[in-house]
């Protein structure tokens, strides 16, 4: 069995491996067909983890496949059943898992492909209520895109920021894998979009996708824009995961009593705040940190009603690299699929 795994910071090697046994009770056996890369990715390559972990390490948090086999007990899922899985080990027992709110459990063991064995090899074993059936029509591609990148920006979107038709939504990096997303269902609930960029190139792909108003974050200041976009008012929620380079401006962006969901800080992690501002603008600010599998489920009718992920490349195992380049250099507009 064939599985991509981090040896050093920075240096993958893909493996040959033992196949996993037969499911146990109450699991199922998945063949990973295809995985989305991810900025948590690219901090895992780095050797930014932010827990404990042993290397070597199979990369990959995000994936979909097939079910390959099931535990005696299982009769939720039969051997090819398309599926996608949730990346989180949660517990499935603490006061949060009761409720749904998977990301918040109180004994997690740790994020799949970051601090654990990830999904980046051909066969694995998990827990059958960490599995997820994929609708049909819908591709395991696309539906690869579901675990991380969809049901964040459900998350973000729609649980913290409560975003509501008709509001005025600032998206930062609207090339991003999340950033692409958050326009489509922005823009799908009828929300005049704003979204920034770092090229020509990738302002007219994010028009093309629906933004309203595209800002090249290197030649304008974007708050100023937004601003002037907005007639001085600012918009209702602004869409945060670039951190340190944007915080402050996007909080300027945002009208009085606007909500600012951030789940990243890819440019840096630490920023100062002008806690007058904020209290005199009422601002809310939220922290968004992964998803529920409920957010992954709405993620994927969404794609079954038509609302797809911008794919920007697929990449075998083997160029892997060159995948987790294009998202290190921001290269990317949309997602980098790796396919088996």
């Amino acid at each position: 069995m064939r599985a991509l795994t981090l040896v050093a910071d920075r240096k993958l090697e893909l493996v040959e491996s033992a196949a996993p046994p037969a499911p146990g009770p109450s699991e199922v056996q998945i063949r990973v067909r295809a995985v989305g890369l991810n900025h948590i990715d690219v901090w895992g390559f780095r050797g930014m983890a932010f827990a404990k972990r042993k290397l070597p390490l199979v990369i990959g948090a995000e994936a979909a496949g097939e079910i390959a086999a099931v535990g005696p007990d299982v009769t939720s899922f039969k051997p090819g059943d398309p599926v996608v899985m949730y990346g989180a080990l949660t517990c499935g027992t603490c006061k949060a898992c009761r409720e749904g709110r998977d990301n918040l459990c109180e004994n997690v063991q740790g994020i799949m492909g970051f601090h654990v064995d990830g999904f980046a090899r051909e066969l694995l074993n998990l827990s059958a209520r960490l599995v997820i059936p994929v609708p049909k029509g819908v591709e395991l591609r696309d539906a690869a895109c579901a675990p991380i990148a969809f049901s964040t920006v459900e998350h973000m979107l729609f649980d913290n920021a409560k975003l509501q038709p008709g509001e005025t939504i600032l998206v930062h990096a609207g090339g991003s894998g999340i950033g692409t997303v958050a326009i489509k269902m922005a823009k799908a609930i009828g929300c005049t979009v704003i979204t920034t960029v770092g090229d020509d190139a990738k302002a007219e792909k994010a028009k093309a996708l629906g933004a309203d108003h595209v800002i090249n974050y290197r030649t304008d200041r974007f708050e100023h824009m937004t601003r002037k976009i907005t007639g001085k008012k600012g918009v209702d929620v602004v869409f945060e995961h670039v951190g340190a380079e944007t915080f402050n401006g996007s909080l300027l962006s945002l009208k009085r009593g606007g909500r600012l969901v951030t789940c990243g800080s890819t440019s840096g992690p630490t920023t100062t705040l002008n806690l007058m501002q904020l209290f005199q603008q009422q601002y809310k600010i939220f922290g968004s940190f992964g998803a529920s599998m409920r957010n992954i489920r709405d993620g994927l009718a969404k794609m079954a009603n038509g609302l797809l992920p911008v794919i920007d490349t697929e990449v075998s195992l083997a160029e892997v690299e060159k995948g987790l380049a294009r998202l290190e250099s921001r290269q990317v507009f949309g997602k980098v699929i790796v396919r088996f």
